[in-house]
């Protein structure tokens, strides 16, 4: 008898051990299942891109490749605009030797303000309401002898009227062509997180680097919209190598516009 019951106590551990061996890895199968599906095909399910387009710094001379909704919801081109494996940013890339706009030297892969769910280009008044651009980014790559970037911006008509560039490892707010208006700091490292942030009405546009307010902007203007993205500020005449590799880069975890 009692080497009967031995076995039977054998058979009951080797039991209770094969289930828990079971618990186990059903356990850890849920945590793969979200790893897999925290991986996002589109930037669009990363970021609300409703009412923004994105230009690209590939396509034909002067005549770079954007992109629209609809046709945005659904869009991805790696490395230029990706979401990232984890799926909470997507990355904006403009290496020195991309297409550029008429309008520029220099490439990007950035988004536009649009109206009426990405149909139409905004267009507002500094002296009509309040308008606000919220970004959280993050600048993860500069190009190589010309190191620097623009990651946020406020634009109107024919050229920018301020942004956040970041030039080594000075980030500035800029004022029009006065690229170094504003020192936010000296000592920036890539890959850091900050909120930018712009707040334009009475004619003046509030700038806030992590929810201070570092400068206002004068500025009495109609034809203004936001940009957000990666704006490489080189290109093959002032940067080496002139290849994909050399390039700009930031990266947005979150982009959010309101007027009023």
């Amino acid at each position: 008898m009692p080497s009967t019951r031995t076995c039977v106590l054998a058979g009951v551990t080797a039991v209770v051990s094969t289930a828990v061996l079971t618990l186990s890895a059903q356990a850890a199968t849920p945590a793969a299942h979200e790893r897999a599906a925290a991986r996002c095909a589109y930037p669009s399910e990363v970021l609300d891109l409703t009412n923004w387009k994105l230009t690209l710094p590939t396509g034909e001379d002067e005549d770079p490749t954007e992109i629209t909704q609809p046709e945005l919801a659904t869009f991805s081109a790696s490395p230029w605009f990706r979401a990232n494996a984890a799926c909470d940013a997507v990355r904006f890339r403009a290496a020195v030797n991309g297409v550029t706009t008429g309008g520029s030297s220099y490439p990007r892969a950035e988004l536009r303000e649009m109206t009426d769910g990405g149909a139409d280009e905004a267009e507002w008044s500094t002296t009509d309401g309040t308008h606000t651009l919220v970004v959280t980014e993050a600048f993860t790559a500069l190009p190589k002898e010309k190191p620097q970037v623009v990651g946020a911006q406020v634009h109107g008509g024919d050229d920018d009227v301020t942004v956040f560039r970041l030039d080594g490892s000075r980030l500035y707010i800029t004022d029009g062509d006065d690229s170094r208006h504003h020192l936010v700091t000296d000592d920036y490292e890539l890959g850091t997180e900050f909120e930018a942030k712009f707040v334009a009405e009475d004619g003046e546009i509030d700038v806030y680097y992590n929810g201070e307010l570092e400068t206002t902007i004068s500025h009495d203007g109609d034809t203004n919209y936001f940009k957000a993205g990666a704006y490489t500020q080189a290109n093959c005449g002032n940067s080496d190598p002139c290849s994909d590799k050399n390039y700009g880069e930031v990266r947005i975890s979150a982009i959010k516009v309101t007027h009023s």
